[in-house]
């Protein structure tokens, strides 16, 4: 690739990187990364999005301020994990023929991520991962995504992990220690800004306004919930114990619903008329992360908010058997309590009626980031621009 750059550099063009994600969470993770890297000199930055889930994604580059360079756009109704890799294989192949990009960045675990890293791979574009190193150690959960990004640490040349525990798994599967960097997480990045804009302009979040007033003096309980391991017995079970919780008068729920059809029938048939449940459409960013600024605990299947709301105060109970993100664990922030109905239910009203319980999670230190990530990977990935030059310069 420096030879690449080197000719790039003598014909006074950038070394050109190509972002590619799908789906909401890789657009939250990523904006920070993307206007890092607009802020060097030496990259012309390109986005190019599969819109591998279009509504939820549109959402977070609205606010985000950014403009993809292409958009695929290959979402259809009921798509199947086979179907959808096909799709995404032959137009982000085009996409990158098109593009010429001397790197691809992509993040997480997604199946975007795991298909452009592969079809980058079949161009000899070296690949740049962010958020590297999760592992469950269960190929089943979570599904596909423990895969997908195995997959991407055998193509990926940099590995930019979020903490040690992550970067440790890289070098225990053999990646080059020298392409391993630690960076804190980007989703932190993503979340203290985001919070900074509402606390100087609210209105970015007024939607929330009216269930505050209505739960005001309640216990919020933030859910949400839409893994696909969890399909069936599994969400059944989350929508009983949600149930069960909120027939405390002191409690409230607010349940920002996937609109998948395997969660959204289910949690209706079953909270639809509870009085203390809010069950509402997702969320856009700013108003999620007033979300988790207004609950008193989260309630979750997600990856990303168990990194969240930690910076926040936030304890998360996890309702999952194992995770990918054990260092929120460890630190005290986070807590497994799988899909049992009533496992749920004592854990989360242990929670509410144990002071010491709560304030131990809620002031345990967040292991994910400081804020800094999408600085620290865009400083790595304009010194290959910046090698090349030395490079040219030297020959």
């Amino acid at each position: 690739m420096l030879r690449k750059l080197a000719k790039r550099h003598a014909q006074g063009t950038k070394m050109k990187v190509a972002v590619v994600f799908g789906t909401r969470p890789e657009a939250i993770k990523l904006f920070p990364v993307i206007h890092a890297l607009r802020a060097c000199e030496q990259v012309d930055t390109r986005v190019i999005v599969t819109a591998q889930h279009r509504g939820l994604l549109d959402q977070v580059l609205d606010i985000a301020g950014i403009k993809p360079d292409v958009d695929l756009d290959v979402m259809t109704p009921g798509q199947t994990l086979d179907g959808l890799t096909a799709r995404l294989i032959v137009e982000l192949g085009k996409a990158f023929d098109a593009e010429r990009p001397d790197r691809v960045v992509v993040h997480g675990d997604t199946l975007t991520t795991m298909v452009a890293s592969l079809a980058a791979y079949y161009r000899q574009i070296p690949v740049a991962h962010v958020e590297a190193g999760l592992r469950s150690g269960d190929i089943h959960h979570p599904w596909p995504e423990e895969v997908n990004r195995r997959v991407v640490a055998c193509i990926a040349d940099l590995n930019f992990a979020p903490t040690q525990a992550a970067a440790d798994a890289l070098l225990k599967e053999n990646r080059a220690p020298e392409g391993i960097h630690v960076t804190g997480n980007t989703v932190i990045d993503a979340l203290l800004a985001t919070r900074e804009r509402l606390l100087s302009t609210p209105s970015l979040a007024a939607g929330l306004d009216g269930l505050a007033e209505r739960f005001a003096g309640k216990r919020i309980l933030a859910v949400t919930s839409h893994r696909r391991e969890n399909f069936g017995g599994g969400m059944e079970a989350i929508a009983r114990s949600i149930a069960d919780i909120a027939a405390r008068p002191d409690v409230a729920v607010i349940f920002p619903v996937h609109p998948n059809p395997n969660v959204r029938p289910v949690m209706e048939a079953v909270l639809g008329s509870l009085p203390n449940v809010a069950m509402i459409d997702p969320l856009d960013y700013p108003h999620f992360v007033r979300l988790l600024d207004m609950c008193d605990l989260v309630l979750t299947d997600s990856g990303g908010v168990q990194e969240e709301a930690p910076s926040l105060g936030k304890p998360v109970l996890v309702m999952r058997e194992t995770t990918e993100r054990p260092e929120g664990v460890m630190a005290g922030t986070a807590k497994l309590v799988g899909t049992d109905r009533a496992r749920i239910v004592r854990e989360v009203l242990a929670l509410l009626d144990d002071g010491d319980a709560y304030a131990a999670m809620a002031r345990a230190h967040n292991p994910f980031g400081d804020g800094l990530a999408a600085q620290r990977i865009a400083q790595v990935i304009a010194q290959g621009a910046a090698s090349a030059t030395d490079m040219d310069e030297a020959a």
